[in-house]
């Protein structure tokens, strides 16, 4: 071995051992104390937090939101919490076959989508349609859906609140749980390639953070570096599992940190932190063509599904609490009312304006025709065959 190489090799291995241990990923120093790192010893992620159960602005952070936009995600607000409990009675009456509420999730899936630009691609779970109204997806639209009819964009071929809304850069809903996830990412990827500038947005709940499909999207993410939101709707519950027996670490957001990105842990129930958190995250997203992690801590009011039953796994009290003291509806109508920028007389006007919306919108899908089976054989072949 010449003394060049020698030297060169010397010089190598000196500094891989006084910076860092090889094929780590990460830089590290040598430790002559064993240690471990216990999480019960560590602090847990605060929750970002702009406006309190009363309606009360408690920081200087707030998004700077205009009075006419305020009412409106208001409005838009209350037309879902209203939309949902027809529907839901419709579905105990056998006239939808199938529905799942936002209840108690408005501030989160609306103040996410008021966050958000036009170009941003949004992949969604099954409790988003809030993010499809704010994009201008109807009530008709919606009830045709619901209904199956021949006006529904995939005539029928998918079961109710399986939304689909091409033109408004929203993908259609899937059942299969959180594979949203890493086609989002891959959608991230691709417009980073031909230098779209704009983010792409995965909604998914805590539940589905279980799947290995959004472990393997965030790592994606993450290495790729694609500008990529991951919007976590931690509602207590997946299905009936709550949170204490799906993980015993600090939630979701302290996920990101092990595959190396930023995150947020936002109350989700509040209009204003959920806008802020969504708006700012964006900007860190595109500006370092990254990945962002926000865990919106909300709470499910609803049952899971109309196939769910929460009563058999929940308290009618706790289910009171969320519903009558921490309502994200509630909480901005009181900072509305306090800013005299709403009052009773309106509430009422527009819950009439409301029912008459959406039950004229119902009336009519539920008279629609539902789609040509030839349709269906006209779409899917091009050959048809002799009978």
């Amino acid at each position: 071995m010449s003394f060049r190489l020698a030297q060169k090799l010397k010089r190598s291995c000196t500094r891989l051992v006084s910076s860092a241990l090889p094929r780590t990923g990460s830089k590290t120093n040598f430790t002559h104390d064993l240690q471990y790192l216990n999480p019960h010893e560590m602090p847990t992620i605060p929750t970002f937090r702009v406006l309190d159960n009363h309606g009360n602005i408690k920081t200087s952070d707030a998004p700077k939101l205009t009075d006419e936009e305020l009412v409106e995600i208001y409005k838009k607000m209350s037309l879902l919490s209203k939309m949902d409990k027809i529907l839901l009675q419709s579905q105990r009456q056998g006239r939808v076959s199938f529905y799942m509420t936002c209840s108690g999730e408005e501030a989160a899936v609306i103040g996410s989508a008021a966050a958000l630009q036009d170009v941003d691609t949004v992949f969604t779970q099954y409790r988003e349609v809030g993010v499809f109204m704010w994009r201008g997806f109807t009530l008709q639209d919606i009830m045709h859906q619901c209904f199956s009819t021949h006006k529904d964009n995939t005539k029928g071929r998918q079961m109710p609140i399986h939304y689909s809304a091409k033109h408004l850069n929203i993908q259609c809903v899937s059942s299969t749980l959180a594979t949203q996830v890493p086609n989002a990412v891959g959608y991230a990827y691709s417009n980073k390639i031909k230098g779209i500038n704009a983010v792409t947005v995965a909604f998914f709940g805590e539940g589905a953070a279980s799947e290995g499909d959004v472990h393997a999207a965030m790592n994606m993410a993450a290495v790729l570096r694609c500008p990529t939101l991951f919007i976590c709707r931690n509602n207590g519950y997946a299905i009936s599992t709550s949170t204490e027996d799906q993980y015993a670490g600090d939630g979701i957001a302290v996920r990101a940190i092990g595959y190396g990105m930023r995150s947020l842990r936002v109350d989700g129930n509040d209009l204003f932190a959920v806008h802020r958190a969504v708006s700012d995250a964006r900007k860190v997203a595109i500006e370092n063509s990254c990945p962002v992690l926000i865990e919106l801590m909300t709470y499910r009011v609803g049952h899971h599904s109309t196939s769910d039953d929460s009563t058999a796994y929940r308290s009618i009290d706790e289910v009171n609490y969320w519903n009558k003291e921490d309502s994200p509806v509630g909480r901005l109508g009181l900072y509305l009312i306090k800013r005299k920028l709403w009052d009773t007389e309106k509430e009422q006007s527009y819950a009439k304006e409301c029912r008459k919306e959406i039950m004229g919108a119902f009336n009519l899908a539920e008279s629609s025709l539902k789609p040509s089976p030839t349709w269906y054989l006209m779409t899917c072949t091009t050959h048809i065959p002799l009978r």
